[in-house]
């Protein structure tokens, strides 16, 4: 907290200091804006035939070369803006130490192997954004096996699919809507009533001239929501009272046609169809560097305060972290088995083992508790042998 507010003092010195600069400035240009404007009035006066008298000559360059003077204190102040500027940045480095080396194996990206998997991570993200061009020209510069190579088509014809309703063009999206409306009435989706929903709308955006198409629509789409969404048709019904005033912002109907339902429905859109699909949502690369970003101050903190107390010994496997860090509950994945005998979390080298009798334990447990051939359960009086232990995958 106190790095913090160190830098956060620099960054208000900076501010207060452009603030008056800039008002200082404004000040000065105003002025000799001004005296100009003076000179030049009265050079328009003059007979352009006539020459300027010597006193009057004396006068502009005198004018002149005040208004140089002003500039040049003007880039002087400006000038020194860099100076406290530079002092933020010194504050940062003074106060935050990026020794990223210290919680992290650098070398991992001297490893042949892992350098092909970032490649395919970023080629992966590019194909997600649209960007196949950028994707294509990595995998060909990054020679990765045409056996590795990315397709995700199904990921990209989604994604321009959501686009696409943010754009008010909902045909591609309908169209998906239909294809698996078993799967998503089985989820109890709200997808597809929002998106006809949205293309009602639209109809009544129309105005009169879209009320009988909109009418059929309703007969045609809305029947399989009438029990589920009672409320809410009801409210779409009512709008048809509004048809003749072109403007459904000055009626009590004004939330419908709000901007947000369109991003809610693309948002809706694209999370339930890469759930049924089977496509994550979210590129590896993205949650690979949020974790990174909630990761990283914890374990900064943590390796400052084991340094300060001589305790770094603690930490001493990369591959497991000495504290938990809660990510939240949207880059949860999987459950984390934790010995009830050691208490120690499953690696691959001790994986949770099921005994006959049901019971989990570690598998360096389950050595520890090993007399001769058999096992006892430490939770029940059930004995087995160490070959009836089943692993268990999570």
């Amino acid at each position: 907290m106190e790095a913090i507010e160190a830098v956060e003092k620099e960054i208000e010195k900076v501010i207060s200091k452009f603030s008056g600069v800039k008002k200082q400035s404004e000040s000065t240009l105003d002025e000799i804006i001004s005296v100009l404007e003076i000179c030049s009035s009265s050079l328009y006066k003059m007979d352009s035939t006539s020459t300027i008298p010597e006193q009057q000559a004396n006068e502009l360059k005198n004018v002149i070369a005040r208004c140089k003077a002003k500039l040049q204190s003007i880039g002087t102040e400006h000038r020194s803006l860099h100076a406290t500027v530079s002092k933020v940045g010194k504050a940062i480095d003074r106060h935050f130490t990026p020794d990223y080396q210290s919680i992290a194996p650098m070398d991992v990206f001297e490893n042949d192997k892992y350098i092909e998997i970032l490649n395919q991570i970023i080629s992966e993200h590019f194909y997600r954004q649209g960007m196949n061009g950028v994707a294509e020209s990595l995998i060909n510069e990054s020679a990765l096996p045409p056996e590795e190579d990315i397709h995700l088509e199904l990921f990209a014809d989604l994604f321009q699919m959501s686009e696409a309703i943010l754009n008010k063009n909902l045909g591609p999206a309908l169209e998906w809507v239909t294809q698996y409306s078993s799967e998503l009435d089985s989820r109890n989706s709200t997808l597809e009533f929002k998106l006809r929903r949205l293309a009602y709308l639209q109809l009544l955006e129309q105005g009169v001239n879209g009320q009988a198409e909109a009418i059929a629509y309703t007969r045609a789409h809305f029947n399989k929501f009438i029990i589920k969404f009672e409320k809410e048709i009801q409210m779409l019904m009512g709008c048809l009272i509004y048809l003749g005033q072109h403007d459904f912002h000055n009626t009590p109907y004004s939330m419908l046609f709000k901007e947000e339902l369109w991003v809610d429905g693309a948002d809706s859109f694209i999370q339930e169809s890469c759930e049924i699909v089977g496509v994550n949502r979210d590129s590896s690369l993205e949650i690979i560097i949020n974790s990174g970003c909630y990761s990283l101050p914890a374990l900064m903190n943590l390796k400052q305060i084991m340094l300060k107390n001589r305790v770094s010994s603690v930490w001493s496997e990369r591959n497991e972290l000495p504290i938990e860090i809660d990510l939240g509950p949207e880059y949860r994945f999987h459950s984390v088995f934790t010995c009830p005998i050691l208490k120690l979390p499953s690696t691959e080298q001790n994986p949770p083992m099921k005994l006959k009798c049901g019971h989990v334990i570690s598998k360096d447990a389950m050595q520890k508790l090993t007399r001769g051939l058999m096992l006892k359960c430490p939770y029940c009086p059930k004995e087995s042998t160490v070959s009836e232990a089943k692993k268990i995958f999570f």
